[in-house]
């Protein structure tokens, strides 16, 4: 994801006040106008939405419902806690063509997912060790910490998984790397909503999650490529059709002290 802050978009007056009833269209309109005159572009951070408010001269509630708008047409994604980012608009068809093959057979489409990211995750670990940023190592911290406090809540805890994650492929540095994910966001969204059900899930997930933690911080790649791939086969056992043997194998994994 680009690192350009979303100052620029205050040098610029590039929005108009709207007056109709149907504010949230024309803020959508002004939006998309903006990304496709190259003037916002994939990776560029929304201003905050008390900011958008007061550019647009409308109710945040009008703001908010454009933004909703703007995310289901695949031009931006929303990221808990980081901000509102431009996407690459081509990832929405990536995106629809994904979620439709999981949805076919759910049970096989959720291991297949875990098997794409056991491919693809514990790279990224490696890349992130070496690369990442304070900023994005302390992502990182708060949302294991979130997660703690939200074992019981899977909302909570699932969204802070996410940002765990995401937080990872952020750190490469590699503008396609994080578009490929952001492509399957809301599938790994409902992947971790089921593993949460899974007896010991979260506990697990919070093992692996912290072990992956200790190595970014140390900055070591292998260890963290290694806690990643160790992560991600939790996360295809408890993926596969056999609850009752899921939760018998991996009830061996002892939750980090």
């Amino acid at each position: 994801m680009s690192n350009q802050p979303a100052a620029p978009l205050a040098a610029k007056p590039m929005y108009r006040a709207v007056k109709t009833s149907r504010l949230y269209e024309q803020i959508v309109q002004q939006v998309e106008d903006s990304i496709l005159k190259g003037q916002l572009k994939p990776g560029d951070q929304l201003p905050a939405e008390r900011d958008l408010a007061q550019r647009f001269g409308v109710s945040r509630t009008a703001v908010r419902e454009a933004v909703k708008t703007l995310r289901e047409k695949g031009l931006v994604e929303a990221y808990s806690g980081r901000g509102t980012f431009v996407t690459n608009g081509t990832s929405q068809a990536t995106r629809q063509s994904l979620d439709l093959m999981i949805r076919v057979n759910q049970q096989e489409g959720s291991a297949n997912l875990a098997e794409l990211r056991l491919v693809l995750e514990p790279d990224i670990a490696g890349l992130a060790a070496n690369r990442i940023e304070e900023q994005l190592l302390t992502t990182m911290r708060e949302a294991v910490a979130e997660m703690d406090c939200n074992l019981l809540d899977p909302d909570g805890y699932v969204e802070a998984d996410l940002d765990f994650h995401l937080a990872l492929a952020e750190a490469v540095g590699n503008p396609l790397i994080l578009s490929l994910l952001d492509s399957i966001v809301g599938l790994l969204r409902e992947q971790r909503s089921r593993i949460f059900n899974v007896e010991g899930g979260p506990q697990r997930g919070q093992y692996h999650h912290k072990r992956i933690l200790a190595a970014i911080e140390q900055r070591d790649s292998d260890a963290a490529r290694e806690a990643m791939r160790a992560h991600l086969q939790q996360v295809l056992q408890d993926s596969s059709p056999s609850p009752a043997k899921k939760s018998s194998r991996s009830s061996r994994v002892k939750p980090h002290s």
